[in-house]
């Protein structure tokens, strides 16, 4: 059938967002096979229309005018497991671009699978992950990821990616910097470790274990299920808290005389956290943030701050994308005043002009 007869028009696409913000798409269509992206790709260049890949929603906001354009649902589903052919004790886990990630990460638990499981909760699908370097409590994609699957819009062809193709950093990958929108992640391969121990590195959660030096992998995933609820980062259908895009400004890298500074002129020692450069630290976002005085449930309107996680700005009941982008600069400028950083945003702006 023409793909024309199966595009749908001016769909809203705020319910496909966790914010639930934003107008409609021009078009829009499901993907369920990589003959459906590839024909989709395709039919919107032939147009010269914008094409936006739409995953979970979890990490989105839409314009309150919408997006001109062809938005593609990835909806592929499948999960092989495999045997990697080799003595490193891993499993392969084959994941199509659609599959829910809580889901997938269950998935991978059930096998007694490590390297996933402080990633337990984290809203959204597969294809996400290798985009953003998903990462949480220890745990970061980038360190199982061992092929990416994409079609290429530019010479419209399908391509694979290793782990280090995929230029993997901090909340950073190739396809969100510099060749941003070009590629449809339609596969991700994991190679975990089978019987492998669950990660404790980070203090919420060694906490949690303080009187069991080997939980299961199941433990670990309920206990950051945990965690993340109780800063509003777990979605719960009727939480208020939870009609946000996650984490709304990423935890900055400074340079340690920078974070002395700010101890010497604020009074207080912020919390650092060590890099790959000895000479930089990572600074939590939301101890900048508190200290330039945006407290848990800061309301500003219909736009506010989630009442258990200063990271996560909320649509407290119909927002509008303009009113949560009022609040995140109202947010950055504080910031940027008090202590001369300037807070880069998690989420991904669909529609605005200028972002794509």
């Amino acid at each position: 059938m023409p793909l024309d007869n199966l595009l749908e028009e001016n769909k809203p696409l705020a319910p496909f967002t966790t914010l639930g913000v934003g107008g409609p798409a021009r078009w829009f269509f499901q993907a369920k096979t990589e003959e459906d992206i590839a024909g989709a790709a395709a039919w919107a260049r032939d147009r010269g229309i914008q094409l936006f890949v739409l995953g979970g929603g979890s990490n989105l906001v839409v314009s309150d005018a919408g997006f001109d354009g062809l938005v593609l649902h990835v909806a592929l589903r499948g999960i092989a497991v495999e045997d990697p052919g080799d003595d490193s004790g891993q499993r392969r886990f084959r994941a199509a671009a659609g599959e829910d990630w809580d889901s997938f990460v269950t998935r991978t638990i059930e096998e007694d699978c490590a390297g996933l499981e402080c990633l337990a909760g984290i809203p959204g699908t597969v294809g996400g992950t290798p985009v953003q370097n998903v990462g949480a409590y220890g745990q970061e994609v980038s360190s199982t990821i061992e092929r990416v699957r994409a079609f290429d819009l530019r010479e419209m062809q399908w391509v694979e990616f290793t782990a280090v193709e995929c230029e993997f950093a901090y909340r950073r990958s190739r396809f969100n910097t510099v060749e941003r929108g070009r590629f449809v992640v339609t596969r991700v391969d994991y190679r975990l470790m089978q019987g492998g121990a669950a990660t404790l590195s980070y203090a919420d959660v060694r906490r949690a274990f303080a009187a069991d030096a080997k939980p299961s992998l199941a433990k670990v995933a309920v206990a950051v299920r945990s965690i993340r609820q109780s800063k509003g980062m777990l979605l719960v259908e009727g939480d208020p808290d939870c009609r946000s895009a996650g984490s709304f400004f990423k935890n900055p890298v400074i340079a340690n005389e920078l974070a002395d500074r700010i101890a010497r002129t604020s009074g207080k020692e912020p919390p650092r956290f060590a890099t790959a450069d000895a000479g930089r630290v990572k600074i939590p976002a939301a101890w900048l943030i508190e200290q330039a005085g945006f407290a848990k449930g800061y309301a500003m309107g219909r736009a506010g701050i989630s009442s258990r996680h200063t990271l996560a700005l909320i649509n407290r009941g119909d927002a509008t994308a303009r009113e949560i982008l009022a609040l995140e600069g109202e947010i950055k400028s504080a910031v940027q005043l008090r202590f001369e950083i300037s807070l880069e945003i998690e989420p991904v702006l669909v529609g605005f002009e200028g972002a794509g």
